[in-house]
């Protein structure tokens, strides 16, 4: 059978938007945060959302993305490598019509507080905690809270079995500072001993650099900056 469009002639489709959506985590003072902006047009001006936009007609999917993060925030994108989590395109996610919207997910360092513009009113960094989950407080616009958790869970995720939790230190680093990485993403307390021993024999995850550092206090720490390995074996897996 033959589908009429919303303008009353034949279609094989419906007419559509394509956006694209950033998860951009980092570790500061050891807690988990995410780069959120206040939107300062309809639809849900006010309200706390991820950076992103339409694609432009002559644009890709991530150049979109980073033109919407130095749009929004204020941020270079140059340090700052994407990965597509999913797509998302419920019916009623935009009440502005029908919108697909892509998700990309940045682990990064700590990046310089952000500058709003384009359409946001303001741009933070905000406690993860407090916008994820049934206990966050802070209400996401469109479908936002869903799409953040599914890339907290994929970040989680991955520094099981990827070296990623390395993007996120220093170029050279102590295995304290990792494991507080990790304790961040993670939101659980690790044993200093234990995971000490499991990060020096996974082969290739980290190398000594050489040198040492007492800005964890106490004692000399041995730094080390990331090996060759592209997955871990074993897995650093969740308790």
């Amino acid at each position: 059978m033959e589908r009429k469009s919303r303008t009353g002639g034949s279609a094989d489709f419906e007419p559509l938007g394509l956006a694209a959506d950033l998860v951009i985590l980092t570790v500061r003072d050891g807690r988990l945060q995410v780069l959120l902006i206040r939107r300062g047009i309809a639809p849900y001006q006010g309200r706390w959302a991820l950076p992103g936009g339409f694609v432009r007609p002559d644009e890709d999917l991530e150049t979109t993305a980073r033109r919407e993060l130095a749009e929004e925030t204020g941020l270079s994108s140059d340090r700052i490598h994407l990965e597509q989590i999913a797509t998302y395109g419920a019916p009623d996610r935009d009440p502005r019509g029908r919108v697909v919207s892509v998700a990309y997910l940045a682990l990064v360092p700590d990046l310089p507080t952000p500058i709003a513009g384009s359409d946001a009113a303001s741009a933070h960094w905000v406690d993860v905690a407090s916008v994820d989950g049934a206990s966050g407080d802070a209400e996401l616009a469109f479908d936002h809270r869903r799409i953040l958790a599914d890339g907290v869970e994929r970040a989680r995720a991955k520094l099981e079995y990827s070296p990623l939790a390395t993007a996120f230190c220093p170029p050279e680093f102590t295995i304290s500072e990792l494991r507080g990485v990790y304790e961040a993403v993670w939101g659980t307390p690790l044993d200093p001993r234990n995971f000490h021993r499991k990060v020096t024999k996974t082969a290739d995850f980290v190398v000594p650099a050489g040198t040492t550092t007492t800005r964890d206090g106490g004692r000399p720490a041995q730094l080390f900056h990331r090996g060759t390995a592209t997955t871990l074996h074993p897995p650093m897996t969740r308790a």
